[in-house]
């Protein structure tokens, strides 16, 4: 009788479901899921929570495979050497190989009363704690988001949009990653929205108060609720098992998303750094390297090479309330184009995304396997070799398709 390889994955969100799903390719392969929540979080949706449209949880049976063990908890610490990890509630569970995917959340304001006086919406317990909020605040009260990234203007243009008066705090410019032409697109449709953008380098939160934002040229907003979207960060989980991280918490790993400390740890999503150059976080990489971790590990089981990550990117879809959005073009190195897609058909585009997405997942889980293309970057490999003091490839390199043929 064939011996089962047990493959534990740490965190159940997009990179952490896809990979358990790919996983359950062969029979021989156990697979266990451990998470914090019994139901998958579609973070991609925690400003509706907050606006009130959608509760932004799936069902696990709807995206998970049915091979799949679920284990709702937390992963207290891993130990790598004794190939098991401690839960929070006291129990062990052992492994032969772990999927490192414990996503990422709300980084730690350094900002004086930003922890005591605003409310974060990186994680789900925090978009279900900040509602409540939103909903007891008089519909004159001054709502101040700070942070303009994808989370604060969505976050920003759904409340606006339900008549809340909205001030988008940006710290420096409206969407960063947003070529100047889809920036402007964003701004006429905050302005319509009746939100006020406040950019530049006066524009910076210094200090936050029960009822203001001090900024950093002296100015103090009135705010009757303040919501934190400035920065995310990782669970601390790998530097406090002993594992080798970047300087943000990220578990440093190969360019097969191998642990660089120990092959049977392999790392996806949002709480992963190849190489020490880790991709944008968020689900549009997490949902291509999730499967790919799974395909290193099914290669190790097979006795194959790993092949390396491939990861490229499409863009950037923003939603700027129910009735507009815009999803920004990009090279696969993940760097905007002027061309973009605003209005309506940007709102449809984003809530097509966001829904395809979900369908994915369960996709997946009814066919493991069945999808192994990827965009690929190929400057990537270009910047590694400079890293390296390499000289440059011969021939031109194209972004191009990948088949992953394990």
């Amino acid at each position: 009788m064939t011996e089962n390889t047990e493959v534990v994955v740490i965190g159940g969100g997009y990179a952490g479901v896809m990979a358990a799903n790919r996983l359950t390719r062969r029979d021989d392969v156990r697979v266990t899921l451990v998470n914090a929540r019994p139901a998958f979080v579609e973070r991609l949706r925690l400003h509706q929570l907050v606006g009130g449209s959608d509760d932004a949880v799936v069902d696990y049976r709807e995206v998970l495979g049915e091979g799949v063990r679920l284990v709702v908890d937390t992963v207290a610490r891993i130990d790598a050497a004794g190939r098991s990890v401690t839960l929070a509630s006291g129990g062990t569970v052992g492994y032969d190989y772990l999927v490192y995917a414990v996503g990422s959340g709300s980084a730690g304001p350094s900002v004086p009363g930003a922890a005591e006086f605003a409310h974060p919406i990186a994680t789900l317990e925090e978009a279900q704690r900040l509602r409540p909020v939103v909903d007891a605040a008089p519909a004159t009260a001054a709502v101040t988001v700070v942070g303009a990234g994808p989370s604060g203007i969505e976050t920003a243009a759904e409340l606006a949009e339900a008549g809340r008066t909205v001030t988008l705090v940006c710290g420096d410019v409206l969407g960063p990653y947003l070529h100047p032409r889809g920036r402007r697109s964003v701004a006429g449709r905050l302005t319509e929205l009746g939100v006020t953008v406040l950019e530049g380098p006066g524009a910076r939160a210094t200090a936050v108060t029960r009822d203001a934002v001090r900024l950093s040229d002296g100015r103090e907003l009135p705010s009757e609720v303040t919501i934190w979207t400035a920065g995310f960060g990782v669970p601390d989980l790998a530097a406090r098992s002993g594992l080798s991280t970047d300087a943000v918490g990220r578990l440093l790993t190969d360019e097969t998303l191998t642990s660089v400390d120990d092959p049977r740890i392999v790392a996806a999503g949002d709480s992963a750094a190849p190489s020490d150059l880790p991709y944008r976080m968020g689900c549009q990489s997490a949902v291509q390297l999730g499967p790919q971790a799974a395909e290193t590990v099914l290669s190790r089981i097979a006795g194959e090479r790993p092949a390396p990550v491939s990861v490229g990117f499409a863009g950037q879809c923003i939603s700027l309330g129910r009735r507009a959005g815009i999803f920004q073009f990009a090279h696969r190195d993940d760097t905007a184009i002027r061309l973009y897609l605003g209005g309506r058909p940007g709102a449809k585009l984003k809530e097509f995304v966001v829904g395809h997405t979900v369908k994915q997942l369960a996709y997946e889980a009814r066919k493991p396997g069945s999808r192994n293309r990827w965009f690929k970057d190929d400057k990537r490999g270009q910047v590694l070799r400079a890293r390296r003091g390499e000289a440059p490839a011969a021939g031109s390199e194209r972004a191009a398709w990948v088949t992953n043929t394990k």
